[in-house]
């Protein structure tokens, strides 16, 4: 194997137990972290990179992303800067065009969007099915999804498809549907929100999902108050998703549990929904991370140093807390925190995941807000930026 030393590292963020050093350096070997400390005690390596007193942090992981799909929705998101209000329907318009789409266009437009992640220091990423909706592009996206991403999620139930009752349509989910992707696939999801599935609806998918083998995450309380952080929390799911409308039980049931609240920033600012109480969750000592949750109707973008700045700008979070979310939140997330090669962090032992900023602090990713910081990416050892 090769190894590489990073010296002159201005600001290095490791999410361990050195926390933050300056003028540091930084040893991977081969795929993985063999040594931080600081420059002038750098061992020796094969190659070495001076990046020029500029910072260094892990990658981001990104753990909530619905890339496999195909079409536009410009014009529904133009109506709804107009006033129109977001509803879950628009996901339908999805399910037609990708269920139209050839699996090489398929895989080429999910291709394209790890590529854009990358670019912006990405270097775990998940993504869900959820356009398909039947069995066949279920199980496409599924086995697409699996040849592009880090972690598969299965979200056959995102809404339930015209012409389906909606029990009949989770005995689908939860029957030939789930059978079909559950070789591509680590994680079961559902919708649980008004105008997709109910809390009992809810609760049978993620019970089957528990009963094939998967990982449970859920999309829960986005559009107004409702069951899904407590069913969440019930079942043991690794994280519920959105958490725009808690109470007071909601919050303090995510601060005493290991159910992670994911924020999605970018996504309440195209649909002009309230951004989640970040303080009162941090405060109660819930794990949160924070995620672009790509998709087609609500929030196109995969740039996660965007979904940081706005969490600091808007939601009162501290641009430290920011960034601990952006990576070590999202690996506890996936529960790719810890084990053989465990991400979101700079330590050794941990996989070499890591992203230059073109600046020498992670300060700049909200003081200098929309401008492109990133310099360099190295992805499992590799330079991929």
């Amino acid at each position: 194997m090769t190894s590489t030393v990073f010296t002159n590292i201005g600001e290095l963020t490791t999410n361990g137990d050195d926390g933050v050093l300056s003028d540091a350096a930084l040893v991977i070997d081969g795929d993985r972290v063999a040594w931080i400390g600081p420059t002038m005690r750098a061992p020796a390596a094969d190659r070495r990179v001076d990046v020029g007193g500029r910072a260094v942090l892990p990658g981001w992981v990104d753990s909530h992303t619905h890339l496999a799909f195909a079409g536009d929705r410009s014009t529904e998101f133009a109506a709804r800067m107009a006033g129109e209000a977001y509803a879950a329907g628009g996901i339908r318009v999805s399910v037609e065009r990708t269920r139209a789409a050839s699996s090489e266009e398929l895989r080429a437009l999910m291709a394209e969007r790890v590529r854009a992640a990358n670019v912006g220091g990405t270097t775990w990423l998940e993504t869900k099915t959820g356009y398909g909706l039947d069995v066949e592009t279920e199980e496409r996206s599924a086995r697409l999804a699996a040849e592009i991403s880090d972690d598969v999620t299965y979200l056959g139930a995102h809404v339930v498809p015209a012409g389906w009752h909606a029990d009949d349509y989770v005995g689908l989910v939860t029957g030939p549907m789930l059978d079909a992707v559950r070789p591509y696939v680590k994680w079961m999801d559902v919708f649980c929100e008004r105008g997709a599935f109910d809390e009992e609806q809810s609760r049978a998918v993620l019970q089957a999902g528990r009963d094939a083998g998967l990982g449970l995450r859920v999309h829960g309380n986005q559009l107004g108050p409702g069951p899904g952080v407590k069913l969440a929390v019930e079942l043991g799911a690794a994280s519920v998703d959105h958490c725009n409308f808690l109470d007071d039980e909601d919050i303090d049931l995510l601060g005493a549990s290991a159910t992670v609240a994911t924020l999605l920033p970018a996504c309440d600012l195209s649909t002009r929904q309230p951004f989640p109480p970040a303080r009162a969750l941090l405060d109660a000592g819930s794990t949160v991370a924070l995620a672009s949750n790509c998709n087609p109707g609500t929030s196109y973008t995969t740039s996660m140093a965007f979904c940081v700045t706005t969490a600091v700008l808007q939601m009162r979070m501290t641009v430290e807390e920011a960034v601990w979310s952006a990576t070590m939140g999202g690996a506890i997330a996936l529960r790719r925190h810890e084990g053989e090669l465990p991400v979101g962090a700079l330590v050794p032992g941990s996989r070499a995941d890591l992203q230059v900023l073109d600046a020498p602090s992670v300060t700049h990713l909200a003081y200098r807000p929309g401008m492109q910081l990133t310099h360099s990416v190295w992805q499992a050892g590799q330079r991929i930026v």
